[in-house]
Formats: C-alpha cells, structure tokens, sequence
C-alpha cells in the first residue's frame, strides 16, 4: 500500500515541483538548514535556550534515528524495493526507517515551536515540506516520516521538558 500512494505521487511530477522538492530535501541533508538555525540562536543571549535546545534534541534524534533505529529496523528504501522509478537524487546510502531528514526537521520544528509560535509554524511548515519531499523523491515510505515526525517532536518535548521544565519545577 506504501509503494501505491509513493506511485500516486510520482504522478504529481512536474519540472518546477521536482526544482522545490529537490531544493527542500537539500536543504535538509545532515540537517545543515537546522544546525545553522541552531548556532544563531546559540549565539544571541536570548534566543540561546532555544537554540541549545535544538542542539540537544537534533544531538539525540540522530543518535536515536540513524545510529540506533534505522540500524535495528534495517528497512531498505523504496527506491531499493521498486527500481521502476528514475531518482531525482542520488541514491542515499542508508536505510529508509525513520526518515533523517524528517525527524531532525521535526525535532528543530518543534523546538523552535517550544519557545517561539509564529517562527515555530513557520519552521513547522518548512519540516512538513522536507518531510513530503522525500516520498516525492522517492526515497521514504509514508511510514518513515511518520515515524520520523513521531521521533523528533518526541525527543524535542522531551529535551525541553528535562532542561527548562524541570529546572524551572526545582527552583
């Protein structure tokens, strides 16, 4: 069923759709557009404790997601299971579940969120589009950015429930 609503999108392609999905799903390799959010909220006093709060959660969503889950789950990509589909991308190299670029979009997303609403949408919409964009590209299953959008909104309330929540509560 994964692979009919994949196939359902590919039906979507147009060239000036592909350029933005293409573009969005870059800006989200390594979570690069996050991290920079990130260090520029760390480096303004009163932004800082969002931008460590991105930090840490984007820190536990990759250990958790690429080094722990996806290593366990050892799902293969769609684009492994159905070659019929020509990528816009290069192949990526690791396995499909959950998604990377989804989760540490979601994880800094709601971070953001956490501190700030009206950026914290914003940021929220730019997750949901890398997000959509890797089932556009053909590289994640429905399930994988679900499960990614599960993990970092998890480890990000998680993470600023421990360090401000908390801290707060013990004053």
């Amino acid at each position: 069923m994964e692979l009919e609503i994949l196939h359902m999108i590919q039906g979507w392609h147009q060239d000036w759709l592909s350029e933005i999905m293409i573009f969005f799903s870059s800006i989200g390799n390594g979570g690069m557009v996050w991290i920079a959010v990130s260090l520029v909220l760390l480096l303004i006093p009163r932004t800082r404790k969002c931008g460590l709060t991105m930090a840490v959660a984007m820190l536990l969503t990759m250990i958790l997601g690429n080094e722990i889950i996806k290593k366990v789950v050892a799902r293969p990509r769609p684009c492994a299971v159905d070659r019929s589909v020509t990528l816009l991308i290069p192949f990526p190299g690791q396995y499909s579940f959950p998604s990377g670029h989804t989760s540490n979009s979601f994880s800094a997303a709601v971070s953001i969120f956490l501190f700030y609403r009206k950026p914290g949408m914003v940021a929220l919409v730019v997750a949901a589009i890398i997000a959509f964009s890797r089932m556009y590209l053909f590289v994640h299953y429905p399930t994988d950015i679900l499960g990614g959008i599960l993990l970092g909104s998890f480890d990000a309330m998680l993470v600023y429930g421990c360090l401000w929540k908390w801290r707060r509560n013990k004053a």
